[in-house]
C-alpha cells in the first residue's frame, strides 16, 4: 500500500521552464485566457496547436507554482507524438505511466513535475492517483476528451469520481459536439460537477437530440434549435474556441468534392438485396449463408459496406468495387504531380485490401489492427520516403493528434455516420505547416447508402457550429436540413 508520506514531493525539482517556441497570438491568448481559472476547456477547432497551448498552459502553472504536477492524458496511440510534442515545444521530460503498474508506483513516488499517461492506464491507476492527489497539487489536462462522452461509460464515471482532487482541470477537443450534441454533457461535467450543465443528462439529452423525425415536427425543430442556440452562453465563462477563420491563420484553400461513381452490376444487386430483402446469400469462410440484417443499424452498415467494397461482407465477390478506378484515377493524379496522398476507410479489412491494390505507390497502412510500433513506423515511413506516396488509414486509428501536411491530398473511399471522424481525419492534412492547397475528395456510390451520410454528416456539421457558437442562430436556420431523417425512411424501406 502506498502511503501519504511514501508519494510526498521532497523538494521543488530544478525545471529550465523557458519556451523553445513562442506560440502564434490566439494560442497566447488561450493561455492568459485560462492559466487562473481552476477548471476550463479548450474548444480551438483541429489543426490550431492545441498540443502546443497546453504544454504552455503547464509550463505556465508550473512556474507560477499554481500546480506542483501536471498529468497529461491522451490516447494511447498518441503517446509518441505528445512525447515529441513536448520535447519540441519545452525542456520538459514527462513521466510515461503505463500498464506497468509495479513501475508506476515507483515513478509517482518521483519528484518528477509532468507525467504522460493514456486513458486505460489512468483509469486503472485510480487508487493510487487520488493518494498522489493527497501530496501534490495537481493540474490535469485531458487531449481528445471526447474519450469520456459518454456519461455511462466505466471510463467517463473514473474521470468524473477523481476531477474534484485535481486542483486545475483542462478538456481539449476540437469537435465537442460533433455527432451528438449532448455529447458536451459529459465532458463538462468532468469540469464542474453539474453546474453549468446540470447534472442530469437524460434531461439534458432530451432537448439536444438531433433525431431522424425532426424533419416531421416543427415545434420540436424550435426547441432543437433554441436550446442549441444557447448552449455554448452555458459554458461560455470558462470556454476558448477560436476556428482558423476567427483566429488568423492563413492556411491554404481546403477544397471539398464529392465525386459520384456507379456500382458494379454484382455490387449493385447485392446491395437491392439488403435494401429490399432485410439480407442477402453470401459467402463467408467458403459456406454459403444468410446474413439476416433485418435490425436497422445492421442493415446500414451492410449497405455501407456493400457500398464500400462486397468483399467486406461477401467472400465470392470477385468484380472490381465501382469506387475503385475512381480511387486509381485520383491517386495517380495526385502521385503524380509530386503530391502524397492519404486514403480513408472506416474498416479495417478495405485498409488491408487496399493497401495491397496500391502497392505500386508503395501505400503503408495503419488501422486498429496494426501493433501500435508498426503504425509509428508506417506513419514515419508515409512522412520521410519519398518511396511511401500513399498512406492508407482508418479514423479511427489516424484521425487524431497527427500532422500529416507532407501530403495535401485525401481520399474517403467510404465513411462512417460519425462526424468527428470525417473532420478530424481530414485536418490531418489541412493544418499549421500546410503550405499547398488541400484537396478532399468523396467517392459516394450513387443511388446508396452515400448520399445520406452526406446529408447526415453535413446535418451534424451545421449543428456543431450552432453549438459551439461558430454561427448564428439565423445562419443555423437559414442552412438547415432535416431531410436526412426522411431519407433514412425511405432507405430502409419504411413509410414515409
Amino acid at each position: 500500500m502506498v502511503s501519504e508520506t511514501s508519494t510526498r514531493l521532497k523538494r521543488n525539482p530544478s525545471l529550465n521552464l523557458g519556451l523553445r517556441h513562442s506560440g502564434f497570438l490566439y494560442q497566447l491568448e488561450a493561455v492568459e485566457a485560462v492559466k487562473d481559472l481552476p477548471y476550463a476547456a479548450l474548444f480551438h477547432e483541429q489543426g490550431l496547436g492545441k498540443t502546443k497551448i497546453a504544454i504552455d498552459l503547464a509550463l505556465e502553472w508550473l512556474r507560477t507554482d499554481a500546480v506542483d504536477t501536471v498529468v497529461f492524458v491522451t490516447k494511447r496511440g498518441l503517446i509518441q507524438n505528445w512525447q515529441d510534442e513536448i520535447k519540441a515545444h519545452s525542456y520538459l521530460y514527462p513521466t510515461i505511466l503505463d500498464q506497468n503498474h509495479a513501475g508506476n508506483f515507483f515513478a509517482l513516488n518521483s519528484p518528477s513535475p509532468v507525467f504522460l499517461v493514456h486513458y486505460e492506464v489512468f483509469r486503472t491507476e485510480q487508487r493510487r492517483l487520488r493518494l498522489f492527489a493527497k501530496t501534490r497539487r495537481i493540474g490535469v489536462i485531458l487531449d481528445e476528451a471526447q474519450k469520456i462522452k459518454n456519461p455511462e461509460s466505466d471510463l467517463a464515471r473514473a474521470f468524473h469520481a477523481i476531477a474534484p482532487v485535481m486542483k486545475r482541470r483542462i478538456i481539449m477537443t476540437g469537435t465537442p459536439v460533433a455527432n451528438r450534441p449532448y455529447d458536451i454533457w459529459s465532458l463538462i461535467y468532468f469540469l464542474d460537477q453539474g453546474e453549468s450543465l446540470g447534472t442530469d443528462f437524460e434531461a439534458f439529452k432530451s432537448g439536444l437530440d438531433l433525431s431522424n423525425d425532426l424533419w416531421l415536427n416543427q415545434t420540436r425543430r424550435d426547441a432543437f434549435e433554441d436550446e442549441l442556440g444557447n448552449l455554448f452562453d452555458r459554458i461560455r465563462s470558462f470556454t476558448v474556441r477560436e476556428t482558423k477563420l476567427t483566429a488568423g491563420i492563413q492556411l491554404p484553400e481546403k477544397r471539398i468534392q464529392n465525386v459520384q461513381v456507379d456500382m458494379s452490376p454484382r455490387q449493385k444487386a447485392l446491395y437491392d438485396e439488403y435494401r429490399t430483402d432485410l439480407g442477402a446469400s453470401i459467402v463467408v469462410d467458403e459456406r454459403q449463408t444468410l446474413d439476416d440484417a433485418e435490425e436497422s443499424l445492421k442493415r446500414l452498415l451492410r449497405l455501407v459496406q456493400v457500398a464500400s467494397n462486397p468483399k467486406l461482407v461477401d467472400d465470392s465477390y470477385a468484380e472490381t468495387p465501382g469506387k475503385y478506378a475512381k480511387l486509381h484515377e485520383l491517386v495517380t493524379t495526385a502521385t503524380v504531380s509530386g503530391s502524397k496522398i492519404i486514403v480513408w476507410t472506416s474498416f479495417v479489412k478495405n485498409a488491408d485490401w487496399l493497401q495491397s491494390r496500391l502497392a505500386e505507390f508503395g501505400a503503408v497502412k495503419v488501422h486498429g489492427g496494426v501493433e501500435l510500433a508498426d503504425r509509428n513506423y508506417a506513419i514515419a515511413r508515409f512522412k520521410a520516403d519519398p518511396s511511401v506516396k500513399v498512406l492508407v488509414a482508418t479514423p479511427g486509428a489516424a484521425k487524431e493528434g497527427l500532422t500529416l501536411t507532407i501530403a495535401n491530398h485525401a481520399v474517403f473511399y467510404d465513411r462512417s455516420f460519425s462526424l468527428d471522424d470525417y473532420l478530424q481525419a481530414q485536418d490531418r492534412i489541412h493544418r499549421i505547416s500546410q503550405t499547398d492547397t488541400c484537396f478532399i475528395w468523396n467517392l459516394i456510390a450513387t443511388e446508396s447508402i452515400d448520399e445520406w451520410v452526406d446529408s447526415l454528416l453535413a446535418a451534424k456539421r451545421l449543428s456543431a457550429q450552432l453549438g459551439q457558437a461558430d454561427i448564428s442562430k439565423e445562419e443555423y436556420r437559414r442552412l438547415a436540413n432535416y431531410d436526412f431523417g426522411k431519407m433514412i425512411k425511405e432507405i430502409l424501406g419504411l413509410e414515409v
